[in-house]
């Protein structure tokens, strides 16, 4: 059944969804400057990771919510979603940086190519950047949005990569557990995708083989 929210109610959501999704943030920064955490650097560095990963699934979730549902305005919330991806994966990336290297590029890099699960990260990162930056609406109008679509489908690379960055990370200490639960998360996300798309092009397929004339001998 579509639900449709009138235009005030919409953004009364968007907005509670906004501070939502600023708690966990700021959640650590009064933790920490309370100085409530026994590791506050581990604290931190984790859990700017793991709403990374979060926001990732959320986002993904949107397009198959909204179509099971029927509820098209969801999709208005995405856009929001994959930047609250890209402002923890931001965070996540400065811990890295200031508590691992204390802002030296020289030594983040030498750490990047040394470390598998860091390059994985890393490149997962630096494909987030151009999302982030072509996110706007202007951007949308200048890329065309064929050329905007392919390039927002690489989050269907990022993803994986940052799965594997997670995986590799916890193999260190044998767990596996939330590795597997957002893999599969993720996974199945994206067959879902695979799903619609199939479905779409056999649909298309019918209707041009339906409106073909059909000539007798």
């Amino acid at each position: 059944m579509a639900l449709n929210p009138t235009p005030r109610q919409l953004s009364l959501f968007k907005s509670l969804v906004f501070l939502l999704a600023l708690l966990p943030f700021a959640r650590m920064v009064w933790l920490t400057y309370t100085g409530q955490l026994v590791e506050p650097l581990e604290f931190i560095t984790r859990g700017t990771g793991d709403w990374t990963l979060y926001f990732l699934c959320i986002s993904l979730a949107v397009t198959p919510l909204r179509r099971f549902t029927q509820w098209n305005w969801l999709i208005k919330l995405r856009r929001m979603l994959g930047l609250f991806a890209f402002f923890y994966a931001a965070l996540h990336f400065t811990t890295f940086l200031w508590f691992d290297h204390f802002f030296d590029v020289q030594e983040m890099w030498k750490d990047v190519l040394k470390r598998p699960f860091i390059t994985v990260g890393f490149v997962a990162f630096i494909l987030l950047i151009p999302l982030a930056v072509t996110s706007t609406n202007g951007m949308v109008k200048r890329l065309g949005g064929k050329r905007w679509q392919w390039l927002h489908r690489l989050i269907y690379v990022i993803a994986p990569l940052a799965i594997l960055h997670f995986w590799w990370m916890k193999a260190g200490k044998h767990n596996f557990a939330q590795p597997i639960l957002f893999g599969s998360i993720v996974a199945l996300l994206l067959l879902i995708r695979v799903a619609f798309a199939w479905n779409k092009r056999v649909k298309s397929a019918r209707m041009a083989k339906a409106a073909t004339p059909v000539h007798s001998a």
